[in-house]
């Protein structure tokens, strides 16, 4: 992902907002060839300072296939993004996409059982919990989540690189970003809205 200056955070809690609410995002492996699939990731901050992303995937798999401590794998998520028309615009520009998105680029560290059963364990319970009756592992019995945990390899994705990039408009004078958020919030698209009050927010 390309990186000017402008548009690169060091937002923590940005990150952390990103992959809570983008959690089903990119796999991208490249041992023996390149490989991409989709899991769902949650952030591991158990250890202050030091965190990763905990995942899994079915062991059939083509990227949990042979997969091995100490492998190279790429996190991508992909946050709030919307178009941006250049007919907003008071003068001939082009037209682009602003948008969120974080990268982490890391090795692999395979899970025992037992992180694998916690890991399963915290997942239910983060997306169960608005349920009306949510699951959870304790309610369908360890062994019957045990055994269905054969299928699954769960592996860790420690971080070498994290870059995050808020692409927002801040290239533009404050005419012309007043003028992209006010058609962003005459939208009935929420992720119009949703771009525009982070668009006021930024430059605020």
């Amino acid at each position: 992902m390309h990186f000017p200056k402008l548009f690169k955070s060091e937002d923590f809690e940005l990150l952390k907002e990103i992959i809570r609410e983008n959690a089903f995002s990119s796999l991208i492996s490249y041992t023996d060839r390149v490989r991409s699939s989709q899991a769902m990731m949650m952030l591991n901050e158990d250890n202050p300072g030091q965190f990763y992303i905990e995942t899994h995937l079915h062991r059939l798999n083509p990227i949990a296939k042979g997969l091995k401590n100490g492998d190279n794998m790429l996190c991508d998520f992909l946050g709030a993004h919307t178009y941006i028309s250049s007919s907003w615009y008071d003068h001939t520009n082009v037209s682009t996409w602003n948008y969120e998105a974080v990268q982490i680029y890391g090795t692999v560290e395979l899970m025992s059982d037992e992180e694998l059963y916690n890991h399963l364990k915290k997942l239910t319970d983060t997306f169960e919990s608005p349920q009306k009756c949510p699951v959870t592992v304790e309610k369908m019995g360890r062994e019957f989540v045990e055994k269905e945990m054969k299928g699954a390899l769960g592996f860790k994705i420690i971080p070498i690189e994290v870059s995050i990039k808020r692409k927002l408009s801040q290239n533009r004078d404050d005419a012309n970003h007043n003028l992209i958020i006010y058609n962003l919030e005459k939208s009935e698209n929420e992720m119009d809205k949703k771009i525009a009050a982070k668009m006021k927010s930024l430059r605020n």
